[in-house]
């Protein structure tokens, strides 16, 4: 290369030679009349870096209201679509974008240039995208093989019925514009869209958005997923979650969606945190779905019949009798022999063999962060007189906050009445209104909530209590603004909510009771 001057000057550029199939349309575009020439010259390209920078979002902040259907995902991009084939009307489109990336991005979902299109979706919810070989080339090494390989095949439409067209279409986002666009509705489809086509840093993107969203109402459902997309980091994240959270992802729409060997690896859990009656309501709820689903009568045989071996998972025996005599004994599902021998597992000296695992699950063990250094009692006590004792905390590891511990009172038994609460940013998660005994000792008593609540980290949440009974109480002293416990850090700041004197420094709620 020559400068102005006559100098020889040395650069080092990347060309792709424009298919053959875009050379012969550019040439019959000339010849009706299109101002474009027929000769067009070689198209740059520079090798860049895809990074995602998308900020990680808390579980509250990903799902603050109903996400837009799928369908409206597709008329975002045909809208952006249409932007672009507007955008290049102009014979030098190209200097309107100052870098690659943004040269780039105007090629997404456009027909321009376009050699090769796919047909996307199941028969019947088809959609066509137009592609470029070199472009997805470059952002996946399936891609590669496809058009490049020693095995391509030169196909100018190629189908695709197995990925969905909204989650193709993030996906080929992604390769084109080095963005990531995920959203609740589509995210797991795009997991498997990246993963079959080795996009790895979509991959994880899609996993870190599901991690982020985890909860009680989705976790059996991305369990199932996590086994399929071999991702044991979200496996893991998932069994947290129903471990804890046992009795409400058992009752979540969700749990009717997984298949039988998710059930059965449920069932199977040593440390589900539930009753085991409701194990079984639970059970019986995935069975009536799995029918539906085989277009069975719902009738009790066939409950049965699709639950199969996995009903001995079900620890029958260590129900409370109550619980077995009024629920699983009705419920039609055992058969009369399993109903007498359960029967006689509780009440007879000498016990029938059965089938059923008669173990008790273990559960998990809670655990406790201790706030205070001492506590104390004086002439004029602690008084509370209906007035809110409150503290905010944080965490760095996702735990989930069961119950707290509780002072009693200082001068003998007595018996309170204590309503708790969990509020994150003014929003109510959890409370619970019950009564618990003091012997009048300084230990600390716990109250629980009906259900554990699922903490994030690195936001602050407030625990609250109003408690009506003896005035004379212990309370805390010398506080702590950070403890560790175990592997997790809690941290802890006063509350604009108390109103009765707790603090930092001192007060009430010493302990607060979780599972991590």
């Amino acid at each position: 290369m020559v400068d102005a001057k006559g100098r020889n000057m040395k650069c080092l550029t990347f060309f792709l030679m424009l298919p053959e199939s875009v050379r012969i349309r550019s040439s019959k575009g000339a010849k009706k009349g299109s101002p474009t020439n027929s000769k067009l010259p070689p198209v740059c390209y520079e090798i860049i870096t895809l990074k995602t920078k998308k900020k990680k979002k808390m579980a509250a902040e990903i799902f603050p209201t109903k996400k837009p259907a799928a369908a409206t995902t597709v008329q975002q991009y045909q809208q952006q679509n249409l932007n672009n084939n507007n955008t290049i009307q102009g014979c030098n489109w190209q200097g309107l974008y100052p870098t690659i990336r943004e040269r780039n991005s105007v090629m997404f979902n456009n027909e321009l240039m376009a050699d090769v299109h796919f047909v996307v979706g199941p028969p019947g919810g088809t959609q066509r995208l137009p592609g470029h070989r070199y472009v997805l080339a470059v952002g996946s090494s399936v891609f590669h093989a496809m058009f490049y390989g020693e095995l391509a095949e030169d196909k100018d439409e190629i189908r695709i019925p197995d990925v969905e067209p909204p989650s193709f279409l993030a996906m080929l986002k992604y390769i084109y514009c080095d963005e990531i666009d995920l959203c609740a509705d589509t995210v797991l489809a795009t997991l498997y869209a990246a993963k079959k086509y080795i996009v790895p840093h979509l991959a994880r993107a899609c996993v870190n958005f599901l991690e982020t969203s985890l909860s009680a109402k989705n976790a059996c459902v991305l369990l199932s997923q996590s086994c399929l997309f071999e991702e044991p980091d979200l496996t893991q994240r998932c069994w947290e979650v129903i471990d804890a959270q046992a009795e409400l992802a058992l009752k979540s729409e969700g749990f009717c969606d997984i298949d039988l060997q998710t059930l059965e690896s449920i069932l199977r859990r040593e440390t589900l945190n539930a009753k085991e009656i409701v194990v079984f309501e639970a059970a019986l709820s995935w069975a009536e779905a799995e029918c539906q689903r085989q277009d069975l009568a719902l009738s009790i045989d066939n409950k049965r019949k699709v639950l199969g071996e996995a009903v001995y998972l079900i620890r029958i025996p260590t129900m409370a009798l109550d619980d077995f005599a009024n629920g699983a004994a009705q419920s039609g599902v055992l058969t009369l022999t399993e109903t007498n021998d359960i029967f006689l597992w509780y009440t007879a000296a000498k016990k029938p063999e059965l089938r059923f695992v008669s173990k008790p699950r273990k559960g998990l063990v809670p655990q406790r962060c201790h706030r205070f250094q001492s506590c104390a009692y004086r002439s004029n006590q602690w008084r509370y007189r209906g007035r809110c004792d409150s503290i905010q905390f944080a965490v760095d590891k996702r735990v989930f906050i069961a119950g707290f511990g509780l002072y009693g009172s200082s001068c003998g038994s007595a018996e309170y009445s204590a309503k708790i609460e969990l509020k994150r940013q003014g929003v109510l998660l959890g409370q619970n209104l019950s009564k618990y005994f003091s012997d009048g000792s300084s230990n600390t008593f716990p109250v629980w909530f009906e259900y554990p609540v699922q903490i994030e980290p690195d936001t602050f949440y407030t625990a609250s209590v109003v408690l009506d009974g003896n005035e004379l109480s212990y309370f805390g002293q010398e506080g702590m603004t950070e403890v560790q416990c175990g592997k997790v850090t809690f941290q802890f700041q006063c509350s604009s909510d108390s109103t009765n004197g707790t603090g930092v420094q001192g007060g009430q709620i010493p302990e607060l009771i979780f599972y991590a």
